[in-house]
């Protein structure tokens, strides 16, 4: 049972206190009972809200709000009554009363669901039967045809010659640049606004950050921001040694002017594809545009083998090259000799066969993802304040995550309290992710912002966040989420 103590209020109760109250009760509500202790009503945020908009003060009682009787159940009745009551009068809150009416607890309806996930793994039919060969065949431990096959199957899905099962997407990101021999005091450029994965590698190999911020179009990697950091390093006679770009929640990077400037300068980039894999910009798929690309297969990627990753590249000697680093750089030799330092870097045929299974329905769940980004985009599209994240023209994004931008001033909230609204009713959101250049671990490192004195993805951070996109969510799921988004921004905009 709830301890509903600190949710009873009399009439007196200044509209202040009722506030604070609904705040720190964590239960959303208030339950109003007459000096009997009988419930008279319930009284929610909106409820208060409407008040003030209506000129009582928040020193005056909130025996001003009009009478409603509440829609209660007794302790004999069930869940699915519980769920009943709230479907038919459209509430979320059922108070529980005593044989005389008086408040004894309160079912809510996110106690009476599963929580709903930002991201969660999507499993089908055919990865059970790549394990289960595995397990026949004795192949546990890293190498084995599932994973030769798992490669094959990635490239020829991306279009890319060749690719190297590795056991992360942040291995992968290293290998690359172990790959482009960057080391010590070299320059690397870096999408600032990303998971950290995609910058750490930098550090490993002991060489500089220099982070760029995104653009309006797209959120990610900003050419402007891109060609004033080399003009700002070929003046100092300086050329990076790699430029990392990130396509962001699914979505591609700009990598016509991205590449074409890499190209002017002779730097070679590295697709942080982790997030986009299934993505496509102009025709050819994310992680095949640069010299190498970088998928991830963690557990809540859009395909997972609970942890994993993959480096492509169309260049054969690379490809090798890495192979034989993430298994330790052991020699041709007849016994274990080790001439450069290696890495345990290698996908098991188990996960493999786990990834065998989830590639063959990628298809599937991009479009499912999408088209839970367009019912969100549907059932929100009279809220004003909203901007999603956009699809520029010739780009096919995975929506791997559904990202929006709330404007404040329209809406009356910030992301982390829509975050918390959503939590209440077991919907789990996230902030977007905290650029690079903000993060204590990379203080003093060089950022170049999209414009001279505006920085775009500072901006995001402030304003956005990450909606539940999982592809096995529900209608109904996603029903509770718009709904709740809605009740809680009109709210605030009263």
């Amino acid at each position: 049972m709830n301890d509903i103590s600190k949710i009873i209020v009399r009439d007196n109760l200044p509209l202040g206190i009722a506030l604070k109250q609904l705040n720190e009760s964590g239960l959303t509500v208030l339950f109003l009972v007459d000096q009997n202790g009988v419930l008279k009503r319930t009284i929610t945020d909106g409820d208060v809200r409407r008040l003030l908009v209506s000129g009582i003060g928040l020193n005056d009682a909130i025996g001003h709000l009009d009478e409603q009787p509440p829609h209660i159940l007794d302790s004999s009745a069930s869940p699915i009554d519980a769920l009943k009551l709230m479907d038919e009068f459209d509430i979320h809150h059922v108070p529980i009363v005593d044989s005389e009416g008086r408040p004894i607890d309160v079912i809510r309806r996110s106690d009476l669901r599963s929580r709903v996930q930002l991201s969660i793994p999507h499993m089908g039919e055919y990865e059970r039967q790549f394990v289960e060969e595995a397990f026949e065949s004795n192949w546990i431990a890293p190498l084995g045809p599932n994973v030769d096959a798992f490669e094959e199957e990635i490239a020829e899905y991306v279009g890319s010659q060749h690719a190297a099962a590795l056991s992360s997407g942040t291995a992968a990101i290293h290998l690359a640049l172990d790959l482009l021999n960057v080391g010590r005091d070299d320059i690397v450029f870096c999408s600032s606004f990303t998971f950290v994965a995609s910058a750490n590698p930098i550090l490993y190999q002991g060489a500089e950050p220099v982070f760029i911020d995104s653009e309006p179009d797209c959120w990610n990697m900003s050419p402007n921001a891109l060609r004033r950091a080399f003009e700002h390093y070929s003046k100092k006679g300086i050329r990076p040694k790699a430029v990392i770009v990130v396509h962001l929640y699914g979505q591609s990077a700009n990598m016509r002017s991205i590449v074409e400037i890499c190209d002017e300068y002779g730097v070679p980039v590295i697709e942080d594809a982790a997030e986009s894999l299934g993505a496509t910009y102009h025709g050819h798929h994310t992680g095949t545009i640069g010299k190498m690309g970088v998928f991830s297969f963690n557990g809540n990627k859009i395909i997972t083998t609970s942890g994993g990753g993959m480096l492509i590249s169309d260049d054969s000697s690379l490809i090798e090259r890495a192979r034989f680093l993430s298994t330790q750089a052991r020699d041709s030799a007849p016994h274990y000799q080790h001439s450069v330092v290696g890495y345990n870097y290698r996908m098991s045929n188990i996960l493999a066969g786990i990834g065998r299974g989830q590639l063959r329905v990628l298809n599937d769940r991009v479009e499912a993802r999408r088209s839970i980004f367009a019912r969100y985009v549907e059932g929100l599209r009279d809220i004003k304040g909203l901007d999603w994240m956009p699809e520029p023209e010739g780009s096919y994004s995975n929506r791997w995550l559904s990202a929006v931008s709330l404007n404040p001033e329209i809406t009356g909230t910030q992301p982390h309290q829509l975050i918390e609204a959503l939590s209440k009713e077991n919907v789990e959101a996230r902030a977007v992710w905290k650029p690079m250049h903000l993060q204590p671990l990379f203080d003093g490192a060089l950022y170049f912002s999209h414009e001279e004195a505006y920085s775009y993805c500072d901006y995001l951070f402030t304003s956005s966040l990450c909606l539940p996109s999982a592809s096995n969510m529900t209608n109904d799921q996603q029903d509770s989420v718009i709904d709740c988004i809605r009740s809680h921004i009109s709210g605030k905009a009263e």
